[in-house]
């Protein structure tokens, strides 16, 4: 990862080119390398999954790779791979990154990717307000299920992953994720 060494504004990351992948964190840029192909594929599963539900209960909207505005001054923009925002919070400017952190976010882990990034990323979720994180690790083909201040759960293989109130109604099983 590069850093900047002068401070930006969200406003001002939105109107760069989008030829690189980026987040913004305290202001400084965080270039990060586009994920491989298991990534895409798991991402596109999952938000295919979650589209279906939410569409069919008008929940709100699912998304892939949008910024969402966790702080400001400096600005923090962060993007999950996958995020559901309840109808009711869908940004009146939608073509702008959305203020606040998302009702569900979910990270697919690179190969490339450090577990302490990983955990700096849920943590700054958890502490936006985002009351459900899901860190998908395909190399253990299982799902990290964070909550604020509960403990850590994880299902894999053919143990039921849900909404819980976030998304209600939502279930499958995590092999559904992988493909399995």
């Amino acid at each position: 990862m590069t850093t900047t060494t002068r401070q930006i504004t969200a406003d001002e990351l939105l109107a760069m080119p989008r030829d690189v992948r980026c987040e913004l964190i305290a202001g400084e840029i965080m270039k990060m390398t586009p994920p491989g192909h298991e990534h895409g594929e798991i991402a596109a599963t999952i938000t295919f999954l979650l589209r279906g539900h939410v569409v069919r209960k008008r929940l709100g909207s699912v998304t892939t790779e949008v910024g969402f505005i966790l702080a400001r001054d400096p600005d923090t923009v962060r993007a999950p791979d996958v995020a559901f925002l309840r109808r009711e919070r869908r940004p009146e400017s939608p073509e702008k990154y959305v203020p606040g952190a998302p009702d569900l976010a979910v990270e697919v882990v690179s190969p490339t990717d450090r577990v302490e990034e990983i955990d700096s990323k849920t943590q700054a979720w958890l502490d936006a307000g985002t009351p459900l994180v899901w860190v998908v690790w395909p190399r253990m083909r299982s799902v990290a299920i964070h909550r604020p201040g509960q403990p850590v759960r994880t299902v894999q293989g053919q143990d039921l992953i849900t909404g819980e109130e976030v998304l209600p109604g939502f279930q499958c099983s995590v092999s559904e994720f992988f493909g399995d």
